[in-house]
């Protein structure tokens, strides 16, 4: 399939309550309102297109983006060609969803996200900490440093109610994956997210958002879900 074909397929995939619920979320025109789901036969046909997912990703539309993101090849694309990406991130869907979830797949991953962590930009510091739980809720946990994570977490306990809204957002998650995911931290991670208690997200034109990873990764790990992974993360 070629650029144009792909765009009259979403095109006819979309619906408006799809798209009134990405438009709530922070996307903007244009946008069609195709369900992720709805994407999988494409993405069977095409697997993986990386100039095809420039192509797509560079139009602008919502829908486009994100399934660039899901055949882009993520180890195709340089450091600088995510930085180009997140340059054009316009909203949390697309730099955690589309970027962060792209990036995971990639072996630069790590490093990658440790500079948008630090960057001070808020989509890069949200995608950083993102691209770190899709990793996390993937890999086996030989493929972290312990001590790494665990830093983190202290950084997440210390900072986290002074950072930019989408970045709390982020770190309440990190807290959340960690503790879910990575079993020689769980300890750890329930005991920063009870220490970090609540956090207010504040929201363009919605309430506020208030999380609790403690409480929401209690009721998991009584699920017996410790040590959670995922086969895929991409769509």
């Amino acid at each position: 399939m070629n650029y144009t074909e792909v765009m009259t397929e979403l095109e006819s995939l979309g619906t408006e309550r799809t798209k009134k619920r990405y438009l709530s979320e922070g996307a903007v025109e244009p946008v069609f309102g195709v369900a992720t789901g709805a994407m999988k036969p494409m993405r069977k046909v095409i697997k993986k297109d990386q100039a095809l997912a420039e192509e797509l990703y560079a139009s602008g539309n919502f829908d486009a983006m994100y399934f660039a993101g899901v055949i882009a090849d993520a180890n195709a694309m340089t450091e600088a060609d995510y930085d180009r990406w997140m340059d054009q991130a316009y909203c949390y869907m697309i730099s955690d969803w589309i970027i962060a979830v792209t990036l995971s797949e990639a072996d630069i991953a790590q490093e990658v996200a440790d500079k948008w962590i630090d960057s001070g930009e808020e989509l890069r510091m949200s995608g950083g900490w993102y691209t770190y739980c899709w990793l996390l809720g993937r890999l086996k946990d030989d493929k972290f440093d312990t001590d790494k994570l665990s830093a983190m977490l202290d950084r997440v306990q210390a900072t986290i109610h002074d950072q930019p809204d989408r970045a709390k957002h982020a770190m309440n998650y990190f807290a959340y994956t960690v503790g879910l995911s990575y079993v020689a931290l769980s300890e750890k991670a329930q005991a920063v997210a009870k220490a970090i208690g609540e956090v207010t997200v504040v929201r363009e034109h919605k309430e506020p958002q208030v999380l609790n990873a403690y409480e929401t990764l209690q009721k998991d790990l009584d699920k017996g879900r410790l040590g959670f992974k995922r086969k895929y993360v991409r769509c």
